[in-house]
């Protein structure tokens, strides 16, 4: 059985506020690690059926950037969502929401 392990640094100031955020993964093609500003990590716990999630962000991330994050998050939970239940009408529904979203937020959607 092949095994993957992702590992993820979270570097905090004297207030244990996030200053940077790495990432890596033993299967990602590069072993480095990989610096980002914001992260949503949600977990299922089967036993009590609720979900777990850390959200970091760094205190330098730009609010346009973490706009953009959240529209792109919300896109790509639709794909998940529709992958793993087929509920095409639903997502089409949450697809319309982030049209709306990234109105409301003056995200450019395009190129």
């Amino acid at each position: 059985m092949k095994q993957a392990e992702i590992k993820i640094t979270v570097q905090l100031d004297d207030n244990n506020v996030p200053d940077n955020i790495l990432w890596e993964s033993t299967d990602a093609e590069t072993q480095e690690q990989v610096p980002v500003k914001s992260m949503m990590l949600a977990l299922w716990d089967h036993n009590y059926k609720n979900s777990m999630r850390i959200d970091l962000w760094t205190k330098d991330m730009p609010v346009d950037e973490m706009k953009r994050f959240f529209y792109e998050t919300l896109q790509t939970m639709g794909d998940s969502f529709l992958r793993a239940t087929g509920e095409n009408l639903i997502v089409e529904d949450l697809r319309d929401y982030c049209a709306h979203f990234a109105d409301k937020m003056g995200i450019n959607t395009k190129g």
